[in-house]
């Protein structure tokens, strides 16, 4: 009896390598700016906030779709039409060992190393540890006393911002960098300077 063939699958290249790449990355960033700042405007003429100060927790959520709409979008659509989906293309699986192992690592990051890693820094730019933590303090003043904005905050900045930004700075920009033959260290060197100019946060 002949073997047979298995039939490709149904979309985009994914019987061979993946076909996104940086342009893809250039469409998700321009998307996503585009959107927030078209929503953006709208919600804070029709709410009448004058600053970012004046937005409560839920206002910061309802500004936060747009942007991560944009990353999306692209990133579904990249995967689907020109990959073999995200959870194969960018590793969006979790077994459930992950779960404690990275709430362990993240610990100590944040307890040990972090503050190493920021001793330079401080000394260069003439700032301290409070400084630093003036934005997150910021964002988090906005959750007011209720339960329900404190869980609101909570999933805003602990799952929804760390999934999709993870996927699309992680995953599509990352993997494009390899793809075009960068080493793995310099690709993570320049997605993480990506990721920290699109936040516009110098320190």
């Amino acid at each position: 009896m002949t073997p047979t063939t298995p039939p490709a699958r149904s979309h985009g290249h994914a019987a061979g390598r993946p076909q996104w790449g940086l342009g893809d990355v250039l469409a998700g960033i321009g998307a996503s700016l585009f959107l927030s700042t078209f929503v953006g405007a709208i919600v804070f003429a029709v709410a009448g906030w004058e600053s970012t100060d004046d937005v409560p927790v839920w206002g910061l959520a309802l500004l936060q779709v747009p942007l991560w709409t944009g990353y999306l979008v692209v990133l579904v659509l990249a995967s689907r039409t020109k990959g073999h989906g995200i959870v194969e293309d960018f590793g969006a699986r979790q077994r459930w060992l992950d779960v404690p192992v990275g709430l362990l690592i993240g610990v100590v990051t944040q307890v040990l190393l972090l503050p190493l890693l920021y001793l330079p820094i401080f000394q260069l730019t003439g700032t301290d540890s409070e400084e630093l933590s003036e934005p997150a303090e910021r964002l988090a003043s906005g959750a007011g006393d209720a339960t329900a904005g404190w869980l609101l905050f909570a999933l805003l900045v602990g799952v929804c911002a760390p999934v999709v930004e993870e996927l699309f700075y992680r995953g599509l920009l990352l993997r494009s960098l390899t793809k075009r033959g960068l080493g793995d260290v310099a690709a993570v060197l320049v997605s993480s300077v990506v990721f920290a100019l699109i936040h516009l946060q110098l320190l």
